[in-house]
């Protein structure tokens, strides 16, 4: 749900308290009702990136399966930690569009969720985060998104517009073939300003090209 100081978690810090009650307050499985059936037998490897207070890497974990958890805001990580303890939950600090640390430890996921994420990062960070995305799935892995659409809440939260045709075009660079989309979604906290879309992707088999190698986009 929140990226790193500098790269859109701007304002989370402080605001930590008031939105972690905000997504504890909804059910994973109402936010992500369009893309459960895709989702791979138990235990699985997930990664959920910009976790946030746990909820999603929570109910996956009580499914059965192994999930890496990375917030790079503290206080939502100790807050998750606490709200959702589990041995299936591994919690990181990393943060897009580069994720670093997962960079370093090559490991590549069954599924990878970004709930909420997408819209903190600008066009550029979007087409150097897609490719670092689509090379940690394992070929035929699933990548669940949620795209929000609507103002910037008050403060100082940065949000980038985007749309559903810019992300299923940047992971189709990337051998990403969607599988679901669904716009227009109601708003998951009740805001009349604010709607949805649900996206799933599976990844191709074959290599990802990345950003710079030959017949890869340019960033």
């Amino acid at each position: 749900m929140t990226q790193e100081s500098g790269r859109g978690n701007e304002g989370y810090a402080e605001e930590a308290d008031a939105l972690a009650r905000q997504y504890e307050s909804v059910r994973f499985v109402d936010v992500h009702r369009h893309v459960l059936h895709l989702l791979p037998p138990a235990p699985s490897d997930v990664l959920d990136i910009g976790a946030g207070t746990g909820r999603d890497a929570s109910a996956l974990a009580a499914m059965g399966h192994r999930v890496v958890a990375v917030e790079p805001t503290a206080e939502f990580r100790e807050r998750a930690a606490t709200l959702h303890p589990s041995p299936r939950i591994e919690w990181v600090s990393d943060h897009l569009p580069s994720l670093p640390v997962l960079a370093r430890r090559g490991r590549q996921f069954d599924v990878v969720m970004l709930t909420g994420v997408w819209i903190h990062l600008d066009p550029g960070q979007r087409r150097e985060a897609m490719p670092r995305v689509a090379s940690i799935l394992r070929a035929g892995g699933l990548l669940a998104m949620t795209l929000r659409h609507g103002p910037a809440p008050s403060g100082r939260r940065r949000l980038h517009e985007t749309s559903a045709d810019e992300t299923s075009g940047l992971a189709a660079a990337h051998g990403l073939r969607v599988l679901v989309r669904v716009d227009d979604q109601a708003d998951f906290y009740g805001r009349r300003e604010v709607t949805w879309t649900s996206l799933a992707f599976r990844r191709e088999l074959g290599p990802v090209r990345g950003v710079g190698e030959p017949g890869a986009p340019s960033a």
